[in-house]
């Protein structure tokens, strides 16, 4: 898909959340404006980047292992190995992955989630989440709708303001996915340390990015009608399953998976 693609141009002179994103993790595809961003955000922040990749790590293994083959990512944000498909398809070769993100300089660098197993495929739409039936249209073209799908949007809901109905952009996710996919969320805490959150959506919205911290409660309004598996809605570092549990650790970020009845 990334071939027909016009090439849009990177606007280097505003901080981008997905390259704020890659500035915590330590990566290299940012600019002054991200680094800006992340170097005056509370130290909470980067350790939070790493706990959301890590919860994916984890959560994306146990989906393989339970035997999902197909999954869509929205907010992909810039390749950082492992990819989600280098862990699903080394647990099942045969997987399926599509990736979704709206900054160009994600798109720039998609060659890079495209290097699937012979056995699976892997896919790049260039598109919002605010656009969510663009983005099933053109994920039809890899993933089967009429199985289960896992759904993920991760790092991904704590920029969208309520104004912008992310629950109504979630719901219309989930109800085109089949019985037994599975939806996979994060969201930055407003009520775990609430004066780093203010912090940190004062810092974001300096660079004109837009922060959405949301409680237990209001996190927990995303999976209405659908069916939470252990262990339940948890901070990141407490979502595990198997032996290799995360090392506890305080953390502002709240995360669950549930399955579609």
């Amino acid at each position: 898909m990334t071939s027909a693609i016009p090439q849009p141009p990177i606007d280097t002179s505003r901080p981008h959340s997905a390259r704020v994103y890659d500035s915590l993790l330590g990566g290299k595809d940012n600019y002054p404006v991200d680094q800006a961003v992340a170097e005056h955000l509370p130290a909470e922040a980067k350790t939070g980047a790493l706990q959301n990749r890590a919860f994916m790590n984890r959560a994306t293994a146990w989906l393989a292992g339970q035997g999902v083959d197909q999954f869509l990512d929205i907010g992909t944000g810039i390749p950082t190995a492992p990819n989600l498909h280098q862990i699903a398809q080394e647990i099942n070769p045969a997987a399926r992955v599509v990736y979704c993100d709206n900054d160009p300089i994600v798109l720039r660098h998609a060659e890079a989630l495209l290097i699937s197993s012979p056995e699976g495929a892997t896919d790049y739409v260039h598109a919002d989440v605010r656009e969510p039936g663009t983005i099933v249209e053109a994920a039809r073209k890899v993933l089967d709708f009429d199985r289960p799908v896992a759904l993920s949007l991760l790092g991904l809901l704590h920029f969208l303001p309520d104004d912008e109905d992310p629950y109504a952009i979630v719901r219309t996710l989930a109800a085109t996915l089949h019985r037994g996919s599975y939806v996979v969320l994060s969201q930055g805490a407003s009520d775990v340390n609430p004066k780093r959150g203010e912090e940190g959506a004062a810092e974001y919205g300096r660079g004109g990015i837009r922060l959405a911290l949301r409680t237990r409660g209001e996190f927990a309004r995303f999976f209405e009608g659908l069916d939470i598996v252990e262990p339940g809605l948890v901070t990141a570092p407490e979502w595990f399953h198997g032996a290799d549990a995360p090392r506890p650790e305080e953390s502002g970020l709240y995360v669950a998976v549930a399955r579609i009845p």
